[in-house]
């Protein structure tokens, strides 16, 4: 079973322009063209892990930061 690196993806379209992101999402779209239908499964199973993990940071984040500027 592959494993697919999405924070590399993620880390990469971080700071990128517009056209670096567009360039970053294409590969993306490519890769997954080329996967057999048992990858695209594996494929998607782990990207929704993934955003799943990354958003859970962000509003862990954001609630540390926001309980820092709370008047309480």
């Amino acid at each position: 079973m592959p494993d697919f690196d999405f924070k590399r993806f993620h880390i990469r379209s971080m700071n990128a322009s517009g056209e670096e992101r567009a360039a970053i999402n294409q590969e993306l779209k490519d890769l997954y063209a080329s996967l057999s239908e048992e990858d695209k499964t594996v494929f998607n199973e782990q990207l929704q892990k993934f955003l799943i993990s990354e958003t859970a940071r962000v509003k862990s984040d954001y609630e540390s930061i926001h309980g820092l500027n709370s008047p309480n």
